[in-house]
C-alpha cells in the first residue's frame, strides 16, 4: 500500500496521539477510520461492491448464481448421457 506524508500542527498531533492511546488503536487505524467516515458522508464507495453497485444505478437487481448442489442436478447422470450421432 502506498505511503502519503501528512503533517498536523502540535496540538491536533497531540490531541490524536492521546485518542489513539485512548482506543488502543495505532494512527493508522485511526486515519482509516477517518477517511471512510469521510468518503460515507460525502456519498463515495469504500469498498469495490459498493461501487460497482452504484455505478449500475439504483435499479439493478442482483441476480444470485446457482449453488454447486443446485448445478449438480441439471447435469446429466453417468451413463445415462445421450448418444452422440454417428458413433457407435
Amino acid at each position: 500500500m502506498p505511503g502519503k506524508r501528512v503533517q498536523f500542527d502540535a496540538e491536533t498531533w497531540a490531541a490524536l496521539d492521546l485518542l489513539a492511546r485512548d482506543r488502543m488503536m495505532d494512527f493508522q487505524e485511526l486515519a482509516d477510520e477517518a477517511f471512510r467516515d469521510l468518503l460515507r458522508k460525502h456519498g463515495r464507495p469504500t469498498e469495490l461492491l459498493t461501487a460497482l453497485r452504484q455505478s449500475a444505478g439504483q435499479g439493478a437487481t442482483i441476480h444470485k448464481l446457482p449453488t454447486d448442489k443446485s448445478a449438480a442436478k441439471k447435469q446429466p447422470a453417468k451413463g445415462k448421457a445421450r448418444k452422440r450421432r454417428g458413433t457407435d
